[in-house]
Order: C-alpha cells, then structure tokens, then sequence
C-alpha cells in the first residue's frame, strides 16, 4: 500500500509548477527550461511524460480543472440549504480567495486561452473545458434557484453561469492590468449585487404578471 506521505511523481511536479509558472509567465514566455527548473526535475523526465509544451499545455489545463474542482468541491458555500444563498456563497467565495500575488489567484485557463485561442485548437479547447465544466456546476445552484422561487426568467441558467465566469475572467484581467486584487474584488462585489438583484427582479416580475 502506498504511503499517504508519499512524494508526489515528476509528473505531478512539473503539471504544479505549470500552474504557477505559466500564470506569473504567460505560456508563450514559459520555456521547457523553465518548467523543469521550477519543478526540479530533468529535460528528460519532462519529455518522459510530456510529447511537448503543447502536450504539457493541455495536461495543464485538465489539472487544473481537477485541482480547482477539488478546492470547490470543499468550499463551505455548499452547506447552505438555500440554493440562491449557495450562488451567492460561491461569489463570496471567489472574492475571498483573491490572496497572494497576481499569479496566485487568476485562473491558468483564461491565461492561456487568451494567448492561444487563435494559434492551437488543442490548448484552447482544453482550457474551453476547463472554464465551462466549472460553470455548468454552478448552473446546477442556479437552476436550483431559479425552480424554488417559480420564476420564469427570461434567461437561462446555463447564460448565467456562463456570464458569471465572463465576469471573473475580465476580472483577472483587470487586476493584471492594475497589479493588484482590489479592483477585483470590486467587480466580484458588483457580480453579486447583479445576481441578487436579478433574482429579486425575476420575482417581482412573475409577481406583477
């Protein structure tokens, strides 16, 4: 039986230090060279495990949507019987784990794909999958919502979620072009009165009806 304190594999060692080299970096500014060096292992071991960058890219972005889907997974948000309180703990959530420096807190998908969207089908479609596995989970709360209040809205849960994610992606963006979290956790801020006041506008329209 393997021993819970066992090391992690160098595989897994250069997919971590993609997620953050390739954050502080950007992908096309991260060399195998660097990989190798922030995981401290050889050119050889990365291409015992990996075709290329670009087959590391993809692995990167599978891994991260794992890793991060676990860190959602165990948010306490979940907790909340109410479907709507749990969408908007998940906002709160995402406002709370704006921590550390810049790299530490944006999302490897939408770095990536905004370098790569036009240039490799391969690492977009990864990180497409990334970003959109994430928000169909939080579809889930809204629709939830959206079924407890009996409210017809004239938008779907699947936008919403979707525009959710717009939202923090531009965030990102925001805080890289700033240098610092602030203004995204202002953005997160107004996301949540957006959600809140679109639920109450629902009702009262089903209401009025």
């Amino acid at each position: 039986m393997p021993s819970v304190f066992a090391k992690p594999s160098a595989r897994t060692k250069i997919l971590g230090s993609a997620l953050a080299v390739i954050r502080a970096k950007g992908y096309a500014a991260t060399s195998v060279d660097d990989l190798c060096a922030a995981a401290g292992v050889t050119k050889g071991a990365f291409f015992h495990h990996f075709k290329s960058k670009e087959d590391l890219a993809v692995a990167a972005a599978d891994f991260w949507s794992e890793t991060t889907g676990a860190l959602f997974a165990s948010a306490p948000y979940h907790a909340r019987r109410d479907p709507l309180d749990r969408l908007l703990g998940y906002i709160d959530f995402r406002k709370a784990i704006l921590i550390g420096g810049i790299p530490e807190f944006t999302c490897l998908a939408g770095t990536m794909v905004q370098e790569t969207y036009e240039t490799n089908p391969a690492i977009r479609d990864a990180c497409a999958r990334a970003i959109y596995e994430h928000a169909e989970k939080i579809k889930t709360d809204i629709a939830a919502a959206i079924a407890q209040r009996g409210i017809e809205p004239p938008w779907s849960a699947e936008s919403l979620a979707l525009h959710m994610q717009a939202v923090l992606q531009g965030a990102f963006i925001l805080a890289k072009a700033k240098g610092g979290a602030q203004v995204a956790a202002e953005s997160i801020d107004h996301l949540r009165r957006y959600v809140e006041l679109l639920f109450a506008t629902s009702k009262h329209q089903e209401e009025a009806a």
